[in-house]
């Protein structure tokens, strides 16, 4: 596995903000699934962890020393500041020309990835939103009346904001650096809803929004014996065998990988 600037080489074209909160279970193997299906990509990946005390910042310490500080970015701050701020602080010290946002808690499969930049390219799209309501994407592990609760809101403020996409309240999202940054500057909402209002304040602006299928996996659970040799090596590193067993990540599911 390339390691550092020998698998970038250079100034990265994408940066990935990845905001973290005792997310110790879930951040290697997001970083791992990361570098697996951006082979090919110039990217840094920039943790911005609100002082879990769980050790997450631990791990992520680990994670430089495998890929290399210049691929895997620490951005900590003292306490929990918010989703909105968070990334906030991540595009400060972004150097990509294009900013991926999404979650760690592998919530967010990273094989989508190559679809959003591939569906930027063609498009030349300021903004590609990752979407759980087309033909293809979905929500796994979501109650009915969860699913139901996410979609009626979806519907309703499609009726009320006319926003133009699809997904409101999706945060996998790939932006231009540029309108991240001007976009996020408008926005005063906090939590979930601040999603909702970075779509709307572009579409009010006028930038070219395009969606990509995204499907959300919540309640991850996979198999250890189909994990890459690779990723087992990676897991047993950073948290140790006895917490890579205690923790579950042997019951990981084969899709994720």
């Amino acid at each position: 596995m390339e390691t550092g600037a020998e698998a970038g080489g250079g100034r990265p074209e994408y940066s990935i903000i990845v905001p973290t909160y005792n997310e110790r279970l879930n951040v290697a193997l997001i970083v791992y699934l990361i570098f697996k299906h951006l082979p090919d990509s110039k990217f840094e990946i920039i943790i911005v962890d609100d002082g879990s005390p769980d050790g997450t910042q631990d791990v992520v310490k680990q994670l430089q020393q495998l890929y290399g500080e210049d691929r895997v970015l620490l951005r900590a701050r003292p306490r929990k500041l918010g989703l909105g701020t968070a990334y906030m602080h991540g595009l400060k010290h972004a150097s990509g020309e294009f900013v991926v946002i999404m979650d760690a808690d592998l919530s967010h499969h990273p094989k989508y990835l190559p679809s959003f930049i591939r569906k930027q390219k063609e498009t030349g799209a300021d903004i590609v939103t990752g979407t759980r309501y087309v033909s293809n994407g979905g929500v796994h592990g979501w109650n009915l009346m969860r699913k139901v609760t996410s979609r009626g809101a979806n519907v309703l403020a499609q009726t009320l904001l006319q926003p133009g996409a699809s997904d409101l309240t999706g945060s996998f999202r790939l932006y231009k650096r540029s309108v991240l940054e001007d976009v996020i500057s408008c926005c005063v909402s906090k939590g979930y809803v601040f999603q909702m209002e970075m779509i709307v304040r572009a579409t009010r602006k006028g930038y070219h929004i395009e969606e990509v299928i995204g499907s959300i996996f919540i309640c991850v659970r996979l198999d250890l014996k189909y994990l890459g040799f690779d990723s087992c090596k990676l897991c047993l590193s950073c948290l140790g065998p006895n917490n890579f067993r205690r923790q579950g990540f042997r019951n990981l599911k084969a899709r994720w990988i």
